[in-house]
C-alpha cells in the first residue's frame, strides 16, 4: 500500500500554461506532461502521487462565467471525496474569485484545495511558474492544512480575503488582512506557518446557482452616485456589492437612497464594502448612516472578490442579513 498523498491536478487554463498562437498567447493542451516533468526533475513530487487531469474547454480567466464554477464543482467534489487533495491550475486574473467562492463551498470537505496559476508561461524565460508549481506541491505536506489556499511566489495565501494585487511582478496575490499561511523555499522549506488561524471545516455545504446574478458598484465623486442609482432600478440584479469610501461612507443621494430602499423592499441583498485594499465597511461614521438604515449590510474586512462570492451564496441560498453577517463572522471579517 502506498503512503503517498494521492492528489488530484485538475487544469483549467491560463497564462502558466500556454503557448504562442496567431494572436497571442493561448491555452495549451500539453502543460500536464510538461509540469509533471518539472516536477519531477526538481523532486518536489516526492511524497506524492499526482493525478492529472483537464478541463473542457481549457480557458483564458478572464473568459470566466459562473458555468465553469459549475462544471469545475461537478468535478472538484468527487475528486476531493478519492483523493487526499486537490491542485487547480487557474489563470491568473480571475483566480481570487475562484479562491473565494471556492473556499465557502467546499469548506464542509476538510481536505486542502491549493490554487496556483503564474504570470508568464512555464517555459518561458524567468518565468515563475516553477516556483509556484513547487510552493503548491509543498503545501500538501503541511500538517493540518484544509480548505482552500493559493500558493503564489512562495507565500501560502488563505482564500477567503485575497486578491490580484500585481500584474508586474510576481507576487501577484495577497490578502491585506491576513498575513500569509507560511513562506516557502526549496533551500529552507516551510517557514512562519500560522495555520491555526484557518476557520475549521464546516458542517455543511451552502447551494450554488450559476444563474444568480450579482452586481458591483464602485462610487467616485461626481455623476457616479445618480448612474448608480439609475442602474440599480433597471437592471435586474439579484444582489449587489456597493464599493464605497472609507470605512463604508457614501453620499447621500436622494435618487441613490430611494433605489436601495426599493431593493430592501423587494428582498435583494445589498452589501457595502471598502474600496480601500485595507479598508474596513463599518458603523463608524454618521455619513454612511444612510446607506444602513436602507438594509445595506456592512461587509466588514471583505473585499471586492469575497463579496461578490458570498453575495452569490446568499442569494443562491436565500440568505437574511442575520446570516450573511454570521459568515462575514466565521471568514473573519467582521
Amino acid at each position: 500500500m502506498s503512503l503517498r498523498k494521492q492528489i488530484a491536478v485538475y487544469y483549467t487554463g491560463g497564462t502558466i500554461g500556454m503557448s504562442a498562437g496567431e494572436h497571442g498567447l493561448q491555452p495549451a493542451a500539453d502543460l500536464p506532461q510538461r509540469a509533471a516533468a518539472l516536477l519531477a526533475e526538481r523532486g518536489a513530487d516526492t511524497g506524492l502521487a499526482l493525478h492529472w487531469h483537464s478541463a473542457e474547454p481549457l480557458i483564458d480567466s478572464s473568459a470566466l462565467h459562473p458555468t465553469h464554477w459549475q462544471q469545475w464543482l461537478n468535478w472538484l467534489r468527487p475528486a476531493l471525496a478519492a483523493y487526499d487533495g486537490v491542485l487547480l491550475l487557474h489563470g491568473t486574473d480571475t483566480l481570487a474569485y475562484s479562491a473565494n467562492l471556492l473556499a465557502m463551498l467546499l469548506a464542509d470537505t476538510g481536505k486542502p484545495v491549493v490554487i496556483t496559476g503564474a504570470q508568464w508561461p512555464l517555459g518561458q524565460e524567468g518565468s515563475d511558474a516553477p516556483l509556484n508549481l513547487c510552493t503548491a506541491t509543498a503545501a500538501f505536506g503541511l500538517q493540518g492544512l484544509h480548505g482552500v489556499t493559493i500558493a503564489f511566489n512562495g507565500a501560502l495565501w488563505r482564500a477567503v480575503g485575497s486578491s490580484k494585487v500585481s500584474t508586474e511582478t510576481a507576487a501577484g496575490f495577497a490578502s491585506p488582512h491576513f498575513p500569509p499561511l507560511g513562506l516557502w523555499s526549496d533551500t529552507t522549506g516551510w517557514q512562519q506557518t500560522r495555520l491555526h488561524t484557518l476557520p475549521p471545516p464546516t458542517a455543511t455545504a451552502p447551494s450554488f446557482d450559476p444563474a444568480v446574478r450579482i452586481v458591483c458598484h464602485t462610487f467616485t465623486p461626481g455623476a457616479n452616485s445618480a448612474m448608480i442609482a439609475a442602474s440599480l432600478q433597471q437592471y435586474p440584479a439579484d444582489g449587489v456589492v456597493l464599493e464605497s469610501y472609507g470605512h463604508g461612507n457614501a453620499p447621500a443621494d436622494d435618487a441613490l437612497l430611494s433605489a436601495l430602499r426599493q431593493l430592501q423592499q423587494r428582498g435583494i441583498p445589498v452589501l457595502n464594502i471598502s474600496q480601500v485594499a485595507q479598508g474596513c465597511a463599518a458603523a463608524v461614521y454618521a455619513q454612511g448612516h444612510a446607506l444602513r438604515q436602507c438594509g445595506v449590510i456592512n461587509g466588514g474586512r471583505a473585499n471586492r472578490e469575497t463579496a461578490v462570492a458570498l453575495m452569490s451564496l446568499a442569494v443562491a441560498n436565500r440568505w437574511s442579513s442575520a446570516a450573511i453577517e454570521q459568515q462575514l463572522h466565521y471568514w473573519q471579517l467582521l
